[in-house]
């Protein structure tokens, strides 16, 4: 159960540390970019990758690609919907993002869903609603419109990663060696970007990166891990995972940092764990 705890813990880490950001005068674009260096080096030694086997099993290159375009891009989402949402509301929408794969299964490959996936899919849409009402209806007309949308992007963007992190593994790819090179491509994405810009670079900024880049490959890490220490029981990870980061985002934000959640909104954290509950594997 530690496996678990510790990957719940960076997981919150990683929204902390965005929160805390803007406060520290931390550049997030420059943090990203250390952060998969980092992680690059991280996989490299915990999980001795094999990037050849990757193109050997006939992956596209355009997914590959792809991904490490969605990466950063969904980062930055990320960190916007902590800044204008809160920690509590962003977390919840990137749990309840489990769903997409579902309904693209049932809108692009019409597949069935019934019983308990039909249920669990509506009440994360539901969820995904009361989540997001707090936004729209904010004093701030302009800020309540922006975490609304970063929530959304949140939601769609960490579904779409994950529908393609799927993709990966059906073609046989290793999965440390996917990883490896997301990131690096993520990496090369996000400096670009910053190039482009002319960033003026902060030794403090690209420093906390490194922390950054412990908490999120932590994050995958332990996931891994935990999956590997209870092979015979999937569900108790799923569900595990989901829940305790809804429960630990929440804790955090309200209790922590104070954020403001409406009746509303505590009314969509519930029926987000419902959801989870629903859609746990059977």
């Amino acid at each position: 159960m530690h496996l678990l705890i510790a990957s719940i813990f960076c997981s919150v880490a990683v929204s902390i540390f965005l929160k805390l950001a803007r406060r520290h005068h931390i550049d997030v674009g420059q943090a990203i970019v250390v952060n998969y260096l980092t992680a690059v080096s991280l996989c490299v030694v915990l999980l001795r990758p094999d990037p050849m086997s990757v193109m050997e099993s006939g992956t596209p290159l355009w997914l590959l690609i792809l991904l490490g375009f969605l990466l950063p891009t969904i980062f930055i989402a990320m960190a916007r919907a902590v800044e204008h949402a809160g920690i509590v509301l962003a977390d919840a929408a990137q749990r309840l993002s489990l769903v997409i794969p579902l309904l693209a299964a049932a809108l692009i490959f019409g597949e069935s869903i019934g019983g308990t996936k039909l249920i669990g899919v509506s009440l994360a849409i539901l969820a995904l609603i009361c989540l997001t009402v707090k936004s729209s209806s904010s004093d701030n007309s302009s800020h309540g419109k922006q975490a609304t949308l970063f929530l959304l992007a949140v939601w769609l963007g960490f579904g779409v990663i994950d529908i393609l992190f799927k993709q990966l593994s059906k073609g046989g790819a290793q999965f440390a060696g996917s990883l490896v090179i997301t990131f690096v491509v993520a990496g090369l994405v996000m400096l670009s970007f910053l190039i482009a810009r002319r960033t003026q670079w902060s030794a403090h900024s690209l420093l906390s990166g490194i922390g950054l880049g412990l908490l999120n490959f932590g994050n995958i890490f332990y996931y891994i891990k935990a999956h590997q220490h209870f092979p015979e029981n999937p569900t108790l990870v799923f569900s595990a995972m989901n829940i305790g980061v809804i429960t630990a985002g929440t804790l955090v934000g309200a209790g922590f940092f104070k954020e403001k959640l409406s009746k509303v909104n505590m009314l969509g954290i519930g029926l987000a764990i419902s959801a989870i509950m629903a859609l746990i594997p059977r």
